[in-house]
């Protein structure tokens, strides 16, 4: 398995293979060091992930391993060039380019694996060893987003009192 995250000390991109082996993750850019927790893995002989290495959370969720702003701009470009067509009365040629984006998407969904994410850290886990995760569930990222919120509020308000 492998892991892919963001140095809490550096905040450069960390990527690390054969992560059941290691005792710790380490940056190689600051050489900050995360231990692996010991109940990061279950299981004996095939070691499945139970948590995030990274962070303390347990929250961790199932996506595609493809790059959303590539995703997003696919649809957009199928969009405006079915506006095109459109805007030039070709009608057959509208559908086609609409239909095209719809299978490039299909094909794209089919060939893609899947990946785990971190809710907390964004934490990304590819190969095997990532199953029992359910896909995202926005009621746990917007608790996520909300806990980073208000710790942000609290280190920039004033002290009580003062």
């Amino acid at each position: 398995m492998q892991i892919g995250y963001e140095c809490p000390t550096c905040s450069a991109p960390v990527h690390l293979v054969d992560i059941e082996t290691l005792t710790v993750l380490a940056c190689p850019q600051c050489g900050t060091a995360l231990e692996v927790p010991e109940n990061g893995f279950v299981g004996d002989s095939s070691r499945h992930l139970a948590r995030c290495l990274a962070c303390p959370s347990h929250d961790l969720f199932v996506r595609k391993d493809f790059p959303q702003r590539l995703g997003v701009g696919i649809v957009v470009v199928g969009l405006l060039g079915s506006c095109v067509a459109w805007g030039m009365r070709e009608l057959v040629a509208t559908f086609a380019i609409l239909f095209v984006t719809a299978l490039i998407d299909l094909i794209l969904y089919l060939l893609v694996p899947d990946c785990l994410a971190c809710y907390r850290c964004g934490a990304r886990y590819r190969g095997a060893g990532a199953d029992g995760f359910a896909p995202f569930d926005l009621e746990t990222h917007e608790r996520h987003r909300q806990q980073v919120a208000r710790v942000q509020e609290l280190a920039t308000r004033p002290p009580a009192g003062d």
